[in-house]
């Protein structure tokens, strides 16, 4: 199972929506050899364990799970690792689902498609969990998309949702605050040799809700049970809720 599937185009978002979001795809095409070293940088080495925790609260032991918004497929390793029978990552980005492939190549657990989260191409109750990490802040409408992830949730499945988050107010949001629009950019920039790209990573949460009105998204989208945890000294959050 270890393939890349290319699905036929949907019909596209309204026309500023699409620009966002093939700006959104062309970037994280430029990034594809770094973005690895820059997410173990930029976190400080904390998002393979924020991923390991992911994997954990989607519960995919014998299970099918789609993992979106897959990169090159560090989630998508941590939900095999954890015991899911098969893990197909879909990204938005052909590049990085060309590297997962590679990365991946042999392992029968995976499989890889291009796929667009809002026009998912899979049929209703496929899967036994869904996950995304990293993905819901580059979402060109966000409560169209994880409507999208639940009417592909088989009932009783997981949603589990990785992200950044606002920092509430307290000793530590002023200097994270600092850290990820000032310093992070420039350094990350320059690292990976592309200023534009992380100068937007850094804006990404510009008109993205906080945690409490990400859980209410997921509510309104039909989930139950729908709880969150912060991670990171409260800068990433980690939604679940069950279909």
């Amino acid at each position: 199972m270890n393939h890349v599937h290319n699905p036929p185009e949907p019909a596209g978002p309204p026309a500023r929506d699409e620009r966002r979001a093939r700006q959104v795809q062309t970037m994280f095409g430029r990034i594809v050899g770094r973005y690895d070293l820059m997410n173990r940088l930029m976190s400080f080495g904390m998002d393979r364990r924020w991923r390991r925790q992911a994997a954990a609260a989607a519960q995919p032991r014998s299970a099918r799970v789609l993992d979106l918004g897959s990169g090159t497929g560090d989630l998508s390793r941590e939900l095999v690792r954890a015991g899911a029978a098969q893990v197909v990552g879909g990204d938005f980005t052909r590049d990085m689902v060309t590297a997962a492939a590679r990365r991946h190549a042999g392992l029968q657990a995976y499989a890889w498609t291009v796929s667009d989260v809002l026009h998912l191409p899979f049929a209703d109750g496929t899967f036994d969990a869904v996950t995304n990490g990293f993905l819901l802040r580059n979402v060109v409408d966000l409560p169209a998309g994880i409507a999208e992830m639940a009417r592909v949730l088989r009932p009783g499945g997981r949603l589990v949702c990785l992200d950044m988050t606002h920092v509430p107010a307290g000793a530590f949001a002023a200097p994270y605050r600092f850290y990820f629009h000032r310093v992070m950019p420039q350094i990350a920039g320059m690292l990976s040799g592309d200023r534009a790209a992380y100068r937007y990573l850094s804006n990404s949460l510009t008109g993205y809700p906080d945690a409490d009105g990400l859980a209410q998204i997921l509510r309104d989208a039909g989930l139950r049970e729908v709880s969150y945890r912060r991670l990171g000294f409260g800068s990433v959050a980690l939604h679940t809720g069950i279909k």
